[in-house]
């Protein structure tokens, strides 16, 4: 794998100028040249445009020939890191090896590939059916008609046209070899896995991060290592089950690092931020948004056992935000929208704060000074605000967050103060030797300190919640800087 331990970009590639991978290597090598260190590219896999925005693969092999071709991918990873998505959970509904189930039944040959209820829960045991954890409303299975008419419950966790695979299996097996092998032949460093968290269904559990879920994901970054690549584990749950699944895996995300930013920026209080990062896993990688929605159970309470936030506060928290962004994120979440998660406020992060430029650099040096490998999604960057239309468009809550940018929107957005801002602020932290050092955080009242200290060198944001200012201190190679974090700071 890369070793950059710098800013990384997440980003569709047909929502982001010409919409293909040629032209996103020209934009990060000409408008972002020497801003990023890697890319995640979410799902570029045919087809891009299913029912899940690329996560719902019919070949997971294939690259989208809307989007370009493997040759592609390894050229862009020939001087970046490169972040790919193994959906290890499910496949299209559409795939050829479900098409042909549904023709053959138990005869086809695929028929070992995919999971259905009754391969995991015995007749005696489908009372156990409601233990089972769910990230959506929806039922975790879906009744499926075959060509001789017999109906069969297979296990859908996220939608109907996504069906789940049985990882177990020999079928199952095989299929995420070829999908590894497939990355480790052009230029993939860093895998997503993808609700990995639900791979392993078992009885007298909730199929959710057991045991064999843990032994799964183990195995499958050992084939990745000897592949040269490393996995990044995709889990929203209890802050306290975070650090334990960071114990046992290569890399995994801070998804509470974004509500409690907010929460900071909201009550002028960084107590429960500070106390978060002074034992958040250090093997992460940090976002404040992504391709889905503001997560929220990551910081919630879980049962009897309390949350860095609590359910008082985190209430308030997604009312704020529904404050700052015009009621727009309320339109997107929950009920009022399709496709939606439980846990999670869909809203730009830059409309979270209400599109206030100084709360958003604050919010972002905050998480280029955590622990962890930053990256920053393609809208944040852009400072991107509520695309209602597209909402209103397809009305799927996600895609609130999910602009199409063109060249024109990205030239416009790099004019913007803030962006120019960010930007510098991303190229500042690159530069930080620092960063490489030991971490400390200390807070008291309304002020808060993150500090690095090296070889020699070191490197501080302090911010003041009250004022609603912050600098960053920083000393190398035998020379002191200091920098406001601001429009005029960072980019005047």
């Amino acid at each position: 794998m890369s070793s950059a331990k710098g800013v990384q970009l997440i980003t569709y590639v047909d929502r982001l100028g010409r919409g293909n991978i040629s032209g996103l290597r020209e934009l990060l090598n000409e408008q972002l040249k020497d801003v990023f260190d890697g890319v995640h590219l979410l799902p570029f896999f045919y087809p891009i445009d299913g029912e899940d925005a690329g996560f719902d693969p019919i070949d997971h092999t294939m690259v989208d020939n809307r989007l370009g071709n493997w040759a592609d991918i390894g050229a862009l990873g020939a001087n970046m890191a490169i972040m790919a998505d193994m959906i290890v959970n499910h496949m299209s509904a559409q795939s050829p090896q479900f098409q042909d189930v549904l023709a053959k039944g138990e005869a086809s040959e695929f028929w070992p590939l995919f999971l259905t209820r009754d391969k995991v829960f015995a007749p005696d045991q489908l009372n156990q059916i409601p233990n089972i954890y769910r990230p959506r409303p929806t039922p975790c299975f879906s009744d499926i008609t075959l060509k001789n008419g017999d109906t069969v419950p297979f296990w859908t966790t996220f939608t109907s046209n996504q069906i789940d695979i049985d990882v177990t299996s020999g079928q199952g097996q095989a299929y995420l070899e070829k999908i590894l092998s497939a990355f480790a032949q052009n230029n993939v460093d860093l895998i997503r896995l993808d609700a990995a968290g639900y791979a392993i269904k078992k009885p007298g559990t909730n199929c959710f991060m057991i045991e064999e879920t843990f032994d799964f994901i183990e195995q499958l970054s050992q084939e990745a290592h000897r592949r040269n690549m490393q996995c990044l584990v995709e889990i929203h749950s209890y802050y306290k089950t975070q650090i334990d699944i960071a114990k046992r895996c290569d890399m995994v995300y801070d998804f509470a690092l974004p509500p409690l930013v907010l929460h900071s920026l909201f009550t002028q209080n960084p107590t429960a931020l500070a106390k978060w990062l002074a034992i958040a896993p250090r093997n992460c990688v940090t976002v404040l948004d992504t391709h889905d929605g503001i997560g929220i159970v990551d910081v919630g309470p879980e049962g009897d056992k309390p949350g860095l936030l609590s359910a008082a506060e985190i209430d308030a928290l997604v009312e704020q935000i529904h404050i700052n962004s015009n009621g727009q994120s309320r339109e997107a979440t929950g009920a009022a929208a399709s496709n939606v998660d439980l846990y999670q406020v869909n809203c730009t992060y830059y409309d979270a704060l209400g599109a206030n430029d100084q709360a958003y650099l604050i919010a972002r040096a905050i998480q280029f000074f955590s622990p962890g490998i930053p990256q920053v999604y393609y809208g944040g960057l852009f400072a991107a605000q509520n695309d209602m239309a597209l909402l209103n468009q397809t009305n799927v809550g996600r895609d609130i967050n999910r602009p199409y940018l063109s060249d024109s929107d990205i030239n416009h957005a790099l004019q913007k103060p803030v962006v120019k801002a960010l930007i510098a602020l991303i190229r500042l932290r690159n530069t930080l030797e620092a960063l490489e050092g030991k971490f400390m955080v200390s807070a008291t009242g309304q002020l808060i300190t993150l500090e690095w200290v090296g070889s020699g060198c070191r490197a501080a944001l302090e911010i003041d919640f009250s004022t609603l200012s912050a600098v960053i201190n920083y000393s190398q190679q035998d020379a002191q800087h200091s920098v406001d974090v601001s429009v005029a700071g960072l980019a005047g």
